[in-house]
């Protein structure tokens, strides 16, 4: 939910923004109070694969170029890209609750919690009760923030030692191991569903799938494995199966633990297929000015829609259509506000790094030629 497009200067993954922009939506939507009927928690699972799938593109490309990886600038990427929006909503959230008035003492170990990136931790350990009014869908950030944390030194380090498709199977293994530990924490150890939607540890394959995908038959980077288009229209298929039969089965059981991995393995394919045939017709309105537009919001939009649907429900006395519209209309004004005024100053930074990473990486490439020679 909080990585752009665009992998490196000139390098545009279609289709991405569209996906943004429908995850955005159907959290919103949920939210809004259609959570029986569009699923929320989906959304932010395929922000999760989408961040996986970026992140771990962007810095095969590095590798690839120079042999390692810029740490320092990594770092200071994500933190212009992620703190300053997270921070300036965070504050306009504290603002808003304090002249409509708070529903209960804010502490500071809540404020804590979401400051320095372990707010689902904390949700898990306090209750919902206990947060910051608007601030329950900090959560996910936390979750890629630890991931960020520590991924960049695992994928340098397997990247080393294997290959990409060596790369890839370890990344399988540890999303198998963390769906055994799902299984051992709700049978084994009674735990409830909430802690395997919202904690790090539990959560971090739904990225690890878009990481698979990174390293191994990325769309952008990679060759077309696929000989026939029938082929492609099975995939297709088969992951709208997998992804369908994750929302029709409603056992808690399969919810808590195996639904996320059957997830991923059905965005693989769709993921897959919307950035090498962006041209399809399926995959076209990912395309659209309004598909990208509100792709380019979604992160603010995710910020503060909580937010101002409360501000939209307080004022119309509860749900509706009236309510939800005016919280939409609210979303989309500041989230084109923080946009302008935050995202796109502090891009610019980012894009600086990226030019720096790349001159290293011709540096780097014309010694390894001088030494061949």
């Amino acid at each position: 939910m909080s990585n752009g497009n665009t992998v490196g200067r000139g390098f545009y993954l279609p289709s991405l923004d569209g996906i943004r922009a429908i995850a955005a939506v159907m959290v919103f939507a949920s939210h809004a109070g259609l959570g029986h009927i569009i699923p929320g928690g989906f959304g932010v699972t395929v922000f999760f694969f989408l961040s996986g799938y970026l992140i771990t593109t962007l810095m095969r490309r590095e590798f690839e170029q120079t042999g390692s990886l810029d740490f320092k600038a990594f770092y200071l990427r994500r933190a212009y890209r992620i703190l300053p929006p997270l921070y300036v909503v965070l504050g306009l959230i504290v603002a808003v609750n304090a002249i409509i008035g708070f529903d209960h003492p804010i502490s500071l170990a809540n404020l804590a919690s979401l400051i320095l990136q372990y707010s689902n931790y904390y949700l898990l350990a306090v209750g919902h009760d206990d947060i910051l009014p608007s601030s329950g869908s900090f959560w996910s950030l936390a979750v890629e923030e630890h991931f960020y944390l520590v991924f960049p030194l695992v994928f340098l380090l397997t990247s080393r030692h294997w290959s990409r498709a060596g790369v890839a199977r370890f990344f399988i293994a540890t999303c198998l191991l963390v769906l055994a530990w799902r299984y051992m924490l709700i049978l084994g150890m009674g735990a409830p569903g909430e802690r395997t939607y919202l904690a790090t540890d539990t959560r971090i394959d739904s990225m690890l799938f878009g990481c698979i995908m990174g390293v191994w038959m990325n769309p952008a980077l990679d060759a077309d494995p696929f000989r026939h288009t029938w082929q492609k229209l099975c995939a297709l298929a088969f992951g709208l199966g997998l992804l369908l039969s994750t929302f029709v089965i409603r056992d808690e059981m399969f919810r808590s633990t195996l639904r996320y991995t059957i997830q991923g393995i059905g965005l693989f394919p769709l993921f897959w297929l919307a950035v090498r045939h962006a041209d399809w017709l399926i995959f076209r309105p990912l395309n659209t000015a309004t598909a990208r537009l509100l792709g380019a919001l979604s992160y603010s939009f995710y910020l503060n829609h909580l937010l101002w649907l409360g501000v939209g429900f307080r004022i119309f006395g509860g749900g509706g259509v009236a309510a939800s519209l005016f919280g939409l209309v609210l979303t989309m004004i500041c989230s084109y506000i923080v946009y302008k005024m935050v995202e796109i100053p502090f891009g610019r930074l980012r894009h600086r790094l990226h030019a720096q990473a790349g001159k290293k990486g011709m540096a780097a490439n014309r010694k390894d030629d001088t030494r061949v020679a």
